[in-house]
């Protein structure tokens, strides 16, 4: 069965179903598989038999094959196109993989619907309970609380930042009336959100009083469902062994960071591009080898409004040779001093496989209006950002793949502005303007959140 380590290298290592539970490691590190296991060779023609296959190596010894198997059929089930992940072509070398056909219409349902499954799979053999406590910049909190409303073994309380997420987004969350769901709008940015959750995992008694557990991409099973859709893409393409580009809107770094674990199994991957918008920190930090964190600027693609990128510590454990430790001095320094420093070693390793590019919002709504005007497609702004950091990259033949993170009726008002069409929500979410909202407003204040997840436990 496969270990799983921490990035900090200071708390036991843990097979899969403690690290589905636990999420944040107890030294506040994020848990990684102690070796990469090799890409399946198989190559099913259908996305579920695929992701059964590529992800199986992460779970075996724990979950049976079948039932296994049975858990992704279930998942995704429930998207809405036939392929899943559908790729759309926009010219000879540039692809948009669609990752917005699930139930609440971002990529992160693909991950997410999984995660609920194996969740309710691990506590019935338990017979145990969690209380999931998440951070999200828009669409982790929709897709998580999508995934576990109905589980009598769950309850979750999401923390968004006060009015930094789009309307859809926010009534997505809080338009929910199932009991065990709770949204809280915190005064206060993404990163402060995300600070408060690593906050509560890291006060050991309160996370045991209420059996906490972590859905956001801090969760390794996240990282591991997203890995597929790499696979899945290149295969689409006919390059299972040709290198591709992926191009990534990348905000907390664990969308890219599936890429490079799919390369990592050996999937040929000539590079990433990670994109960016104003807040441009993985940009700057590939180009400069400097982290510099400064302020959280509000932008039209909000999901990407972040300074400190949670999984960014995967990838940097990795540029350390393994140093646990190191890298834990590594993000102490740029959490006291507001800047940390790679060597000229490690950022020539990080160049050798990532670009970077930031969009500012008139270059992301430049680029709605172009891919409307030139394709007829609409592109929401995540997928903008991600579409121009690709044309300004991309070298001459090489061929691209930009993931289209959600669907444009999600970001409405952006769209519109830039192509004077407003994109309609499908009829399964059409009503979320009629329905009443439920949610909490609670300052950036660790001890008045404590306060307030300890009263909602069932």
């Amino acid at each position: 069965m496969l270990r799983y380590e921490s990035s900090r290298g200071r708390a036991p290592a843990l097979t899969f179903p403690d690290v589905l539970l636990t999420g944040l490691a107890d030294d506040g590190g994020l848990y990684l598989p102690s070796e990469w296991p090799a890409l399946t060779d198989a190559a099913p023609e259908d996305y579920a038999s695929l992701a059964a296959a590529v992800m199986y190596p992460f779970v075996e010894g724990a979950i049976e094959q079948d039932a296994f198997a049975s858990m992704v059929n279930d998942t995704y089930a429930t998207f809405d196109s036939p392929d899943v992940c559908p790729l759309v072509q926009l010219d000879d070398h540039h692809h948009l993989l669609e990752l917005w056909h699930g139930p609440t219409l971002a990529f992160k349902d693909v991950a997410l619907q999984l995660v609920g499954r194996l969740f309710d799979h691990e506590l019935d053999r338990r017979d145990e309970r969690v209380l999931i406590v998440g951070a999200t910049s828009g669409d982790t909190g929709s897709a998580a609380i999508e995934a576990v409303r109905h589980s009598d073994r769950v309850d979750i309380v999401i923390l968004f930042p006060k009015g930094r997420t789009s309307d859809v987004q926010r009534r997505q969350m809080t338009t929910v009336d199932s009991p065990n769901v709770r949204t809280v709008a915190v005064d206060g940015t993404f990163d402060d959100c995300q600070d408060l959750v690593k906050a509560m995992f890291a006060d050991e008694a309160f996370r045991s009083r209420n059996r906490l557990s972590a859905v956001n991409s801090i969760n390794w099973a996240r990282v591991m469902a997203q890995i597929v859709y790499y696979v899945w893409a290149a295969q689409r393409l006919g390059r299972r062994d040709i290198p591709t580009t992926f191009c990534v809107p990348t905000g907390n770094f664990g969308n890219v960071f599936a890429g490079h674990v799919a390369a990592a199994m050996g999937l040929p991957a000539d590079r990433f591009l990670v994109a960016s918008n104003s807040n441009d920190i993985l940009t700057r930090l590939i180009d400069t080898g400097e982290m510099v964190a400064d302020d959280v600027v509000p932008t039209l693609s909000p999901s990407m409004d972040i300074q400190i990128s949670s999984n960014l510590e995967r990838l940097l454990v990795e540029l350390l040779d393994g140093n646990g430790p190191a890298t834990a001095e590594l993000l102490q320094t740029f959490r006291e001093r507001g800047r940390s420093a790679l060597t000229s070693a490690q950022h020539e390793r990080l160049r050798a496989e990532f670009a970077g590019a930031r969009l500012d919002d008139d270059e992301t709504l430049a680029v709605i209006a172009d891919v409307h005007r030139t394709h007829g497609l609409l592109i929401d702004p995540h997928t903008a950002v991600g579409v121009g950091a690709a044309e300004r990259l991309r070298r001459p033949d090489e061929t691209v793949i930009t993931l289209s993170t959600a669907h444009p009726a999600k970001f409405p008002d952006a769209v519109e502005k830039a192509t004077g069409v407003r994109p309609e929500l499908p009829p399964a979410l059409a009503s979320i303007f009629e329905r009443g909202e439920r949610f909490t407003v609670l300052p950036n204040d660790l001890a008045t959140v404590q306060d307030y997840v300890d009263g909602v436990r069932r």
